[in-house]
């Protein structure tokens, strides 16, 4: 039977998402040290420990290229539900199942969630800060530093929102409280990692936690992953967001 236009869309997208490589669809291997590859995307030459087992290399500024559609989705959404505002992003073309994109998108999320929600804060202002901040953070930093990325980026959000510098207080606290219990939260599900699942544990822990410290409620309805065919690690039902 043949498929409709739409439904071949839906099929080539999710192929894509679900690959590994973003060249070849090959899966990922992470190396014991830094290795010198070559982007297969820009060309640019950097040291990693990630490819495929093609050889293949994608650099983090290529992985992540569509921060204007992630920008314009904050910018103009009127949710105080941080999740269904990441659901918006990983509905686009530019977010892979997995890849360092997430560790933006939780602190995008999380601020547009805030603002509408009464916080008080320069959203573009705090977005653009949220990218370059975000940015820094490679992919496989979960596995490498032993700080997953979403989790990083929470505390990023509570950094941006109180102004916290290396020489702040009370700031300084939050923002390392912030980061510690996201990454708390999505130590205790385990690995291998789930960029989707860390991203909604790390959103989950700074809901409560901005409710309590900053009396600022955001909304969050109950999260199901819809995600989960096309993630080869998945951990099925060890998942708190699994449908099952």
């Amino acid at each position: 039977m043949k498929m409709s236009k739409e439904e071949q869309v839906v099929q080539e997208r999710e192929m894509i998402m679900s690959d590994e490589c973003l060249i070849c669809g090959a899966p990922l291997e992470y190396l014991e040290h830094d290795i010198q590859m070559e982007c297969a995307v820009c060309h640019k030459k950097e040291m990693s420990k990630t490819q495929c087992v093609n050889g293949h290399y994608v650099c983090n500024d290529c992985h992540m290229q569509g921060m204007d559609t992630m920008l314009s989705i904050c910018l103009s959404s009127e949710s105080s539900d941080p999740i269904a505002i990441i659901r918006q992003m990983m509905d686009e073309p530019f977010c892979h199942m997995h890849g360092p994109e997430h560790h933006v998108m939780v602190g995008a999320a999380l601020l547009a969630a805030y603002h509408n929600a009464g916080g008080e804060i320069d959203l573009k202002e705090a977005l653009h800060e949220m990218i370059s901040r975000g940015r820094q953070v490679p992919g496989g930093a979960c596995g490498f530093w032993g700080a997953c990325g979403a989790g990083i980026s929470a505390g990023m959000f509570v950094s941006i929102i109180t102004g916290s510098t290396p020489l702040a207080k009370a700031s300084w606290r939050l923002s390392n409280l912030m980061t510690s219990e996201a990454l708390g939260q999505i130590a205790q599900l385990g690995g291998p990692r789930c960029c989707k699942r860390d991203s909604y544990t790390a959103i989950l822990a700074a809901v409560s936690f901005v409710k309590e410290h900053f009396g600022v409620e955001m909304v969050c309805d109950h999260v199901q992953c819809t995600h989960a065919h096309l993630n080869n690690q998945c951990i099925g039902s060890d998942c708190p967001y699994n449908r099952k």
